[in-house]
């Protein structure tokens, strides 16, 4: 077991339950009664087989005050979105896909399933490719959230399609998205963490 949990943590290790801060005790808690049950019923795996936190989470206890307040960040931004559930699983899965996080990608793509997006567009925007198979908005924020990440702009074409399609208010809510999933991803990068199995 022990060597299993030392792959899932990638250059972190899995943190001990039995060893926790009280403010990681409270991340935890926190995490175990918002995140685990919600992910369980997605169909993907946030524990090792002993129950530890693997993923981003084994990551966040490291610094619980930033960690809780970020989890709040990604529970505002779920809760105020103007954004569809596959509009947002395009955007995250196009955010991990240039990142090539793989615990990301893993997790996202059973989500995006999920909200019944495509197997192939699903490993196009893992990849890193601008999937030929979609259309209008969804085609649209794919290619936003792509072209974003890699060049840290847009030309002014996208921006106009985007904002019609999306008003501004819906391009922040696409911004927020990428920002939470760009966090996530570089952490999961830093740490090299894998998808489980």
């Amino acid at each position: 077991m022990a060597a299993v949990n030392e792959k899932l943590g990638g250059r972190l290790p899995l943190v001990d339950p039995a060893e926790l801060t009280p403010e990681q005790q409270d991340l935890a808690a926190s995490v175990s009664a918002t995140q685990l049950p919600w992910y369980v019923d997605a169909g993907f795996e946030i524990t090792s087989p002993d129950g530890r936190f693997i993923g981003p989470f084994n990551a966040f206890p490291h610094h619980p005050e930033i960690a809780s307040r970020f989890l709040a960040f990604s529970a505002a931004e779920s809760r105020y979105t103007t954004l569809s559930e596959r509009i947002r699983e395009i955007v995250i899965l196009a955010v991990g896909g240039v990142w090539a996080a793989e615990y990301e990608l893993y997790a996202h793509s059973v989500l995006a399933a999920n909200a019944g997006i495509d197997r192939t567009v699903i490993q196009a925007l893992a990849h890193g490719e601008a999937p030929t198979s979609l259309h209008g908005d969804e085609l649209i924020a794919a290619q936003l959230a792509q072209q974003l990440s890699k060049n840290h702009r847009i030309d002014e074409a996208l921006y106009r399609d985007a904002e019609a399609a999306f008003g501004r208010r819906g391009l922040f809510d696409i911004v927020a998205l990428m920002g939470q999933y760009l966090t996530v991803s570089a952490l999961l990068s830093l740490f090299e963490v894998p998808a489980p199995g």
